[in-house]
This record gives C-alpha cells, sequence and structure tokens, in this order.
C-alpha cells in the first residue's frame, strides 16, 4: 500500500506549480529506528520511535523552496503545497497539469530484500547479543574496565514524486553494531571501537563471529596501552584497506558533489578531463553494489542510483550531482541526490565511495618503506571542504622500519591536502574493501560506505610527539 494516493499527490503537485514554479517534488516518508545500548554489563537504554512527514519543493529557476509538513492529509499537504508555491509568486502557471507515471525502471533491485522486520525480532535476542559481546571483551583482560556494544536499526519507507511525472517507492534498511572497549593499567588509560553492518537481515549479528569482534577489539585497545607516541614529520605512509577511505571520502569525495561545485567552493572546480592523480588512481561512487551500506535502488529525487567513475587512472572524469546542481552547473545528473529525511531538501551526496583496487600488496608496499608509518586503522578527523586541508587521527598505527612492521605507536594523525596527497599515491594495493560510515553535510546525516585497497602514500606530514 502506498504512503499516499496517486491522486493526492498530483493535487499537491499542481498546487505547488501554481504561482509558476519551473519543478515541483513531494518527498513522504515513513521510517522505524532503534537503539539498543550496554553498559556496566547490563541492558541500559532502548530508544526506539517512528517518523511520518513530507516535504514540499519547488525551484523557480535554480532558487528552491522547501517546506515539510507532519500532517499528510490533504489539508495539510495543500497547505504546504501553497506555502512553497507563495514564496515567489509570478502569477503565471507555466507548466501542463501533472501526470504521474508508473514507478521508474532501474536495473538495480533488490539491494535491500528479506523477509523479517527489526520490530518482529524479540528484544531480548537483540540484549543476549550485546551482553555477549561484553562478556567476551572481560574475559579477554582483566584491563578491560568497560564496554560500550551498541545495536543501531532503521527501517525508512518512501515515496518520491514530481510534476516531470515521476512517482517511486523504495523501502532501505540499514543495521550496525558497535563495540567500544576501555582498558586501563598503571594509570594509563586507552579505548578502541570496531563496528559491523547489514542492509539486508535485521538479525545480521546471528551470523557474525561475536566472540572474535570482542576479542579483537579488546587485543587492538591493549595494543595502545603498550605503544609509545608516534614521532612527527614527514614519512611515506601505508594506509590500510577499509575504512581508511574516509581520507578521500571527506578531504576528496565532498569537493566532487555539486554541492560545492556550484558554489565555486572547490579545489575540484573546472579540472574536468585534468590529471589531478597519479596514474594508479581510480575512483569511484557507486549506488548500485548489492547489500551496499550506501546503496539505493533510487537515489531521494527518485532517480534509479548508478555507478558513477569520479577518477579514472589520475583524471578527474565525473563529479556527483542532483538536480539543482545539474541545471547550476550544466553537468549530467549522476543519480546523487540524498537526503537524512523529509525534513532536508536533497543535495549531491556520496553512496559508496572508494578508490578501486590496483595491482600491489600490502607486504609489496611495506617492502618499500626504510621508515615510515603503516596505518591498520583509520579514526575521525575534520576536513575544510574548500580547500581539501585535513587532519585525521589513526586509531591503531605501526612503525616501519627497514621494510618490515615494527613497534605499535599512538598518538598519530595525518595532516594534508587532498589534491596533493591523491598525486603522492605511488602505490595501490590489491585488497579493496568497504567500511560502513555516517556522512554529514547539508541535507543532514545518511548511510555512505568508505573504502579503498591498502595505499602507499610517499610523503605526508604525520603528527605526533616531537622528539
Amino acid at each position: 500500500m502506498s504512503l499516499l494516493a496517486k491522486s493526492l499527490v498530483e493535487k499537491t503537485l499542481n498546487e505547488a506549480l501554481s504561482t509558476g514554479a519551473d519543478f515541483a517534488e513531494l518527498f513522504a516518508e515513513e521510517s522505524y529506528s532503534s537503539v539498543l545500548s550496554v553498559m556496566d554489563s547490563k541492558p541500559f537504554s532502548a530508544q526506539v520511535g517512528r517518523q511520518y512527514g513530507a516535504g514540499v519543493r519547488v525551484h523557480f529557476g535554480t532558487e528552491e523552496v522547501y517546506i515539510t509538513t507532519n500532517d499528510l492529509s490533504e489539508r495539510g499537504l495543500i497547505r504546504a503545497a501553497q506555502t512553497a508555491a507563495g514564496a515567489k509568486p509570478t502569477g503565471t502557471r507555466k507548466a501542463a497539469p501533472v501526470v504521474l507515471g508508473d514507478a521508474a525502471p532501474t536495473t538495480y533491485d533488490g539491494f535491500h530484500q528479506y523477509g523479517q522486520m527489526p520490530w518482529e525480532v524479540d528484544r531480548e535476542q537483540k540484549f543476549k547479543f550485546l551482553l555477549g559481546l561484553d562478556q567476551t571483551s572481560r574475559k579477554t583482560s582483566s584491563l578491560v574496565t568497560q564496554t560500550e556494544p551498541r545495536l543501531i536499526e532503521k527501517v525508512q519507507r518512501v515515496m518520491i514524486a514530481n510534476s516531470e511525472g515521476l512517482f517511486v517507492e523504495d523501502v532501505r534498511r540499514n543495521f550496525r553494531t558497535f563495540l567500544e572497549v576501555y582498558v586501563e593499567d598503571a594509570g594509563k588509560k586507552e579505548t578502541y571501537h570496531k563496528n559491523e553492518w547489514s542492509t539486508t537481515n535485521p538479525v545480521f549479528y546471528d551470523a557474525l563471529n561475536g566472540q572474535e569482534l570482542a576479542e579483537n577489539t579488546t587485543k587492538s585497545a591493549l595494543t595502545l596501552l603498550r605503544a609509545d607516541f608516534a614521532p612527527a614529520g614527514e614519512f611515506p605512509v601505508v594506509i590500510d584497506q577499509g575504512f581508511g577511505g574516509v581520507i578521500f571520502h571527506e578531504a576528496c569525495g565532498h569537493g566532487l558533489e555539486t554541492t560545492s561545485v556550484a558554489q565555486d567552493a572547490s579545489v575540484f572546480c573546472g579540472k574536468l578531463d585534468q590529471k589531478i592523480a597519479d596514474s594508479c588512481v581510480t575512483a569511484i561512487d557507486d549506488g548500485t553494489i548489492a547489500g551496499g551500506w550506501g546503496s539505493l535502488q533510487y537515489d531521494d529525487e527518485g532517480r534509479p542510483t548508478q555507478k558513477t567513475t569520479l577518477i579514472e587512472n589520475g583524471i578527474l572524469k565525473s563529479y556527483m550531482v542532483d538536480r539543482l546542481g545539474a541545471q547550476k552547473t550544466g553537468y549530467q545528473i549522476t543519480g546523487s541526490g540524498r537526503r537524512q529525511n523529509y525534513k532536508f531538501a536533497p543535495t549531491s551526496r556520496m553512496r559508496n565511495t572508494y578508490i578501486a583496487a590496483g595491482n600491489s600488496s600490502l607486504e609489496e608496499m611495506i617492502r618499500d618503506v626504510d621508515l615510515g608509518i603503516y596505518a591498520k586503522d583509520m579514526g575521525g578527523g575534520s576536513v575544510s571542504p574548500g580547500t581539501g586541508d585535513f587532519n585525521f587521527a589513526i586509531q591503531e598505527a605501526y612503525m616501519i622500519r627497514k621494510g618490515q612492521l615494527a613497534e605499535p605507536v599512538k598518538g598519530a594523525s595525518l595532516i594534508g591536502r587532498g589534491i596533493e596527497t591523491l598525486g603522492r599515491i605511488t602505490k595501490v594495493g590489491n585488497n579493496l574493501k568497504l567500511s560502513a560510515g555516517m556522512c554529514g553535510s547539508v541535507s543532514g546525516s545518511i548511510p555512505a560506505a568508505v573504502g579503498q585497497p591498502a595505499l602507499l602514500v610517499s610523503k605526508i606530514l604525520v603528527g605526533g610527539r616531537a622528539s
């Protein structure tokens, strides 16, 4: 059953066009979310919520108006449409009456298909899994002082229609489990976290090796306890697979969205078909990966998602383009319009963004380094989208000495500029992996995967402790 009757949607869109808008869109949503957590070896919290609402968007040229409402009755939707239409009335309707078609065709379907819904799963089963993570961590080491296991679930059902006749409906599911482990020894304290995820199964944790997850997270925290501080200076750095891709995502990916490009606020403006990276670098943003954390059947403007090659052999080939971004720049839409929920207008955003696999091995890259840093697991950081300047912490790091992995180090951070770092990638590994994350921008927080194989960066500034 549709969230809204087509006849009501058509009436709403026609009202939104009544004062001369060039384009109108209705985005309706019903979503379920849950966050369960454990603290002090017992269930700590269970936060469950539902959200229901709609947003009416109109374009007057390249000017955008967005109005939201929780009232999805005919009266509520028409009022929202009238408010949007009245923002810039011209008095003359330009468009023909809206007639909605069938759902837009897509080659990519079944991304998030399964039988059970999360609210149909016994909560006791979920807490049993989380408590198991806690107990295993504590059994692994007597130095564990606290754990914070969490399970986050979201199911979002959407309906998107616009004045061009588009009408689609979709259901998105995202499930993650987190484990944070705290350790202490002789007054020294450290913490480490890991996560696992699924877009296909609310009981994905049944298939996880929870014991391995808890043991590995605890061992990584213990590694930091015995680690000395990393040295400061410029070094070659090997950044391992998976979440290492967060650097490209933040330092380069946001600069390739028309959210920035259309405002001439990106270092990548005007660089299409120019060489911006080493020839070994190919970067892709792909919304079509089956089961991908950032995959969608349709984007949040109702367009089928696609695979977009951003950089090919070091040459910039495309930006990520939403509808308004296309109007402002003239670039072709790439199915990249995304938003957190109905409270946000969509804009160009990443989906599953990664550096494609190359031909080198991790061992080969380490052998090539006389003195440097191996970044096994990246942490959080900050970036200036306009310049691509970044500062990212390394969660787990090791020194490389004479081509061999040496002692663990802590407190290391990578400091640089995205476009410069791209040019310093000299080898790309063959061990591509994607990791799940939440990306924040002007249209809210959305599921977005980051990824890469291992990379060798010939030189990058490492923040650490000066000798």
